[in-house]
C-alpha cells in the first residue's frame, strides 16, 4: 500500500505557509485567507512542528524566511501550481465557435445582441470574424457564416434564411428640423444622399419618385453600410439601410424613417454552415440567431 499520503504535512498548514511567505506578514496572509491572524500563525507553527524546523524568523514588524523556508517554499509553490493546473484541466472548458460576418452585420446587428447571448449561454465562447472577404470554413476555422445571397451557397453547405433585406430611408431628426420632408425628386435633391457599396439610391428614386423630375443629387459614398448609417446618425444626410440594422436607432430616436416606401435588397441574409459540422453548441447558436431575427418581424 502506498503510504505517501501519510507523509504529507497538513494542507492547511502548507497553504498558510505559502500565503505568509508571499506577504511576509501573518496579518496580510489572514486577510487573503479569510481567517484570523492567530489562526494563520497557529497553522504555520503546526507545520514547523511537523517538519521539526523553523520556516520563518519572527522579526518585530515582519517575517523573514529561514534558509530551510526559502528552499521549501520554491517546491511548495510548484506543487500548488501543478494542483491548480490539473484542476483547471479537469473542469469543463468553454466551447468556442467562430462566426464569420460582414463588418456591418457585426456592428449593427450582432454585437448589440451579444450580451443577451452571453447571459443565456455562459458556457459558449463566440469568436466574431468580421470581414468583407468570404471566409473559408476549413482554412479559416469558421463554424458558421452570415452571408448575403440566395442558396445554394456551395456543395456540402446548409443554409437557413435569417431575414429578408427590406431597405428603408432614414435620417437624423435633426436633419429635418425646419426643413420640408421631401415628397418629390426635386425636394429630395436638397438633401445629401449617403451611399454604400450597394448603391441602391437610383433604384429607390426610380421606384418612389418616378415622374417627379430628374434633378442632380448630392451624395457621399462609403465602402461599408455601417459607416453610411453612422453618417446619417450624425445628421450628414439620408441613408438607405436594412431595417434590421437600424431598429435600435429608430426606437431611441437617433434616426427617423423619412418615407413609407421600401425596397427589397438585392440579396437576403442567410446562415450558412457545413453539413458535416454538427454539435449541440452550433445548434444553440443557430437557434438563438433565428430567434433574434424573428423579433424583427
Amino acid at each position: 500500500m502506498n503510504d505517501t499520503a501519510g507523509k504529507l504535512p497538513s494542507l492547511n498548514g502548507l497553504r498558510a505557509f505559502e500565503v505568509a511567505a508571499r506577504h511576509l506578514n501573518f496579518r496580510l496572509a489572514a486577510e487573503e485567507l479569510g481567517v484570523t491572524q492567530g489562526a494563520v500563525a497557529q497553522q504555520v507553527r503546526g507545520l514547523e512542528a511537523e517538519l521539526g524546523m523553523p520556516l520563518f524568523e519572527r522579526l518585530p514588524r515582519t517575517l523573514a524566511l529561514t534558509a530551510e523556508g526559502r528552499r521549501y517554499i520554491a517546491d511548495i509553490r510548484r506543487a500548488f501550481e501543478i494542483i491548480a493546473r490539473a484542476t483547471g484541466e479537469l473542469r469543463p472548458q468553454a466551447v468556442k465557435l467562430t462566426i464569420s460576418t460582414t463588418p456591418t452585420f457585426a456592428s449593427r446587428w450582432l454585437i448589440p445582441r451579444l450580451a443577451d447571448f452571453t447571459r443565456l449561454h455562459p458556457e459558449l465562447d463566440l469568436h466574431i470574424l468580421a470581414t468583407e472577404r468570404i471566409s473559408n470554413f476549413a482554412v479559416d476555422g469558421v463554424d458558421l457564416a452570415v452571408r448575403y445571397g440566395s442558396p445554394p451557397f456551395g456543395p456540402g453547405l446548409n443554409a437557413e434564411l435569417l431575414f429578408e433585406q427590406e431597405v428603408i430611408a432614414v435620417c437624423s431628426p435633426l436633419l429635418l428640423s425646419g426643413r420640408t420632408v421631401p415628397r418629390t425628386a426635386g425636394e429630395l435633391a436638397a438633401y445629401v444622399l449617403l451611399h454604400d457599396a450597394h448603391n441602391l439610391w437610383p433604384e429607390f428614386v426610380e421606384r418612389h419618385f418616378a415622374g417627379t423630375g430628374n434633378p442632380a443629387f448630392k451624395g457621399i459614398s462609403f465602402s461599408q453600410t455601417s459607416h453610411a448609417i453612422e453618417a446619417a446618425i450624425a445628421g450628414q444626410g439620408i441613408v438607405l439601410a436594412n431595417g434590421g440594422f437600424v431598429t435600435d436607432d429608430l426606437a431611441k430616436g437617433r434616426l427617423v424613417r423619412i418615407f413609407e416606401g421600401t425596397l427589397r435588397g438585392p440579396s437576403d441574409v442567410y446562415l450558412v454552415w457545413p453539413r458535416y459540422r454538427k454539435s449541440a453548441a452550433l445548434e444553440t447558436v443557430i437557434d438563438w440567431l433565428l430567434t433574434e431575427a424573428k423579433k424583427l418581424g
